[in-house]
């Protein structure tokens, strides 16, 4: 008779740590819970044309920004995975809003945070992550932040967030009070409650992805349209249906646009792209503050000026309907760029022909180029 085998059993439980991510992912779902839902805001627009334009205005959250809704979907995600782990630094690649949303939620519960970032980054953006307890660290070629996110996680035992990897994946798509869902109940008294066009921007690509995966997740018929800005790959990418594609020059539009194509813009899903010049976008939230009174982010322009070509369009075939596009934060943290005549001169950037487009359209019904 043979020798029965040894059962090998091995225990990793820590009853310690699993009572310290229950109540970390409780301090993560409890943010969510108290902070009201987003307001759907609306464009004025003749009212004979029969179409409305809303703005699903995100920088009210927390921490001022649409990224707000991503990092609380990472650190779900980290903890839940058992990549976030008590005392252990979590670090992502970012000099944005990402960086200061999860720096907001490191602190919320209780580990540390480091933002990786060129040196070049704006002293006001350090000061927003460093005012959530996170702590900065520079690399002088931008290129390099991937590397050195994970160098850093490696060496410290910490969890390299990487938003880039995991926006997509680490945010329900099918629901449980995503932007997508949002969106579609606030619009349900409405007169057209199902958009023909929602507009978003791409800087993970995290937000177009969930959007329209819901989208058809509910059977519903609107299309998704992704502007890209100036020194962008993503339109190039999606054209050529080109994975390889770059850009040798970064955005001057913060927030959105890559220089590399990004493992979580989903192409697929997506069914239209613009490529937008940068005067266009800046343009926008300069006309967008005169018609509606709110300040807003280079990123806004960019979709709100696509959005207004989608209106365009159907004013000239006489449809009606609704259009939905974002407010992706506030404006107050550009007062020295999009809303500066010096920079923008500096730049060499003229808003003026834009600027009457936008405004001949509005009066006119004429469409923009």
């Amino acid at each position: 008779m043979t020798e029965q085998q040894q059962t090998i059993d091995v225990n990793r439980g820590d009853p310690a740590y699993r009572a310290w991510l229950k109540e970390a992912v409780r301090k993560v779902q409890a943010d969510a819970n108290r902070s009201a839902d987003t307001h759907l805001l609306l464009f004025p627009l003749p009212e004979r044309w029969g179409i409305d334009l809303y703005l699903k205005d995100e920088s009210t959250h927390p921490t001022g920004s649409l990224k707000h809704r991503l990092a609380r979907s990472l650190f779900l995600y980290g903890l839940c995975n058992g990549w976030i782990r008590p005392g252990k630094p979590v670090i992502e690649a970012s000099s944005g809003s990402t960086a200061v949303s999860e720096a907001y939620f490191a602190k919320l519960i209780g580990v540390p945070f480091i933002a990786v970032m060129p040196r070049t980054t704006s002293p006001a953006k350090c000061r927003l992550i460093e005012f959530h307890g996170g702590s900065c660290h520079f690399v002088d070629d931008p290129r390099r932040m991937y590397e050195e996110s994970a160098t850093l996680a490696a060496e410290t035992g910490g969890h390299y967030m990487d938003q880039f990897t995991y926006a997509e994946r680490a945010t329900d798509w099918r629901g449980n009070n995503n932007i997508a869902e949002s969106i579609y109940q606030q619009l349900r008294l409405e007169r057209y409650p199902e958009p023909a066009w929602i507009v978003a921007t791409a800087g993970t690509g995290g937000t177009s992805a969930t959007i329209a995966r819901y989208v058809r997740y509910m059977q519903y018929d609107t299309m998704i349209c992704v502007p890209d800005p100036e020194n962008s790959c993503f339109f190039d990418g999606w054209t050529r249906r080109d994975p390889q594609a770059c850009s040798e020059r970064g955005s001057r539009i913060e927030g959105i646009g890559r220089p590399r194509m990004e493992p979580s813009f989903v192409t697929g899903a997506i069914d239209r792209m613009m490529k937008v010049p940068d005067a266009a976008s800046i343009a926008a939230v300069r006309v967008l503050e005169r018609n509606i009174g709110r300040k807003a982010g280079g990123s806004t322009g960019t979709g709100l000026w696509s959005a207004l070509r989608i209106v365009s369009e159907m004013v000239a075939e006489g449809r009606k309907g609704s259009v939905v596009t974002l407010i992706c934060d506030p404006g107050d943290r550009y007062l020295d760029k999009y809303y500066s005549d010096d920079w923008l001169a500096a730049q060499g950037i003229d808003i003026a022909p834009y600027t009457a487009t936008i405004e001949d359209f509005l009066r006119t019904g004429r469409r923009p180029h």
